[in-house]
């Protein structure tokens, strides 16, 4: 996995392999040496377990015969095998899509039977108990989560929406945020969330609405207002969304970035891919530190006024490069009813981030600001 080398997109996530493709690919070019084989089933590819060479790989959760699991140890490989009896796969490769997450959303027990409900109550139970074990396997999976995340944002310029969960379907203000996503999809940005419900689902919803003409967006809002929160049904919420997918397909991508620490709170069914972690503190920093091309603060509470300052301080110390653009909306809601203007601005004030902060009244003109903070 990735944690010696992440954010270095180098040597180390080559030698990866998260694919039954990508594993016949290295097989055909000769040798196994050194790779990281990670959540791949090998159990119809014993001969080429026995013939190729895997001297210094790692096969993290594999399934492979026993004889194949002989050979590989005898190379000198590690393998870590599946843990059996949990919800979830910690050494998988691959972020998340809403489809894995939300299988069996339609069984009897709807959102109860899906692998996201129940690995919150996994979750739930051994955090209870302090199993050091489970604490192990949460840790691995979240750094599995990273290394995908990593590897899937490499090179690509990422704007990060943040703003509260409370925020209802059918409101003025959900509008408004999905609109956002929209625009900010369509400059060729890769808009990113904390993967939630609220403002986080809107600006993922716009995300997806951005190949399809205007029209779609304004039908997909009536549809879902019909269930305009996850709270009576979290089922009935999320069918709602994989309704709109149904009907317009092929949307455009986007990243959501949750966390089971809030379990009452379901992924999003709009974001591409999801980065889902137990440690909400692992999640927020790595949600933030991804936002290369700045980050759009839509009105919410605690949670965003954290994000703020979470933000503010490697901009204003200059911890991770050049500053990046900050754009706050909704004037009254950041001077009056939660502050963080004024701070923020006394924080820019005679350094480089002065230029890239910026207040803005409504969230029409936050994609604009933002992309011209950005210098795009």
């Amino acid at each position: 996995m990735a944690h010696l080398h992440r954010h270095g997109h180098g040597h180390g996530h080559d030698r990866e392999i998260e694919t039954l493709e990508k594993f016949d690919q290295a097989v055909a070019r000769g040798s196994l040496v050194g790779h990281r084989v990670q959540s791949v089933d090998l159990t119809d590819r014993t001969y080429a377990l026995l013939s190729a060479d895997t001297t210094g790989a790692v096969f993290l959760g594999c399934r492979m015969s026993p004889d194949a699991a002989a050979k590989v140890r005898a190379d000198g490989a590690l393998v870590f095998p599946p843990v059996p009896d949990i919800p979830f796969d910690p050494y998988r490769g691959l972020l998340y899509t809403p489809d894995e997450l939300f299988a069996g959303l339609d069984e009897r027990h709807g959102y109860d039977s899906t692998p996201d409900a129940r690995t919150y109550e996994w979750f739930q139970r051994t955090s209870r108990d302090g199993d050091i074990f489970a604490s192990m396997l949460r840790a691995v999976h979240d750094d599995a989560m990273s290394d995908a995340l990593d590897e899937r944002l490499a090179g690509v310029p990422v704007v990060g929406v943040m703003g509260g969960h409370a925020m209802a379907r059918g409101t003025d203000a959900y509008a408004g945020a999905a609109r956002l996503g929209r625009a900010l999809t369509r400059a060729g940005l890769t808009v990113a969330t904390g993967g939630g419900p609220g403002a986080m689902e809107a600006a993922n919803l716009g995300a997806y609405a951005a190949p399809h003409p205007d029209a779609m967006l304004d039908e997909a809002l009536l549809l879902l207002g019909k269930e305009p929160s996850y709270a009576p049904s979290i089922g009935a919420w999320a069918r709602a969304a994989f309704e709109v997918r149904s009907r317009w397909p092929e949307g455009g991508d986007s990243i959501g970035i949750p966390t089971w620490f809030y379990g009452h709170e379901p992924p999003n069914a709009f974001a591409g891919h999801i980065a889902k972690y137990f440690a909400n503190a692992t999640r927020e920093d790595g949600l933030l530190a991804r936002c290369t091309a700045g980050v759009v603060y839509l009105p919410g509470a605690a949670g965003t006024v954290q994000e703020i300052f979470d933000n503010a301080t490697p901009n204003y110390y200059e911890s991770r490069g050049e500053p990046t653009p900050m754009v706050l909306v909704n004037r009254t809601h950041w001077t009056e009813h939660l502050p963080a203007w004024p701070l923020l601005r006394a924080l820019a004030e005679s350094r480089s981030m002065e230029h890239r902060i910026a207040l803005v009244d409504t969230v029409d003109e936050a994609a604009e600001t933002l992309l011209r903070l950005a210098g795009r």
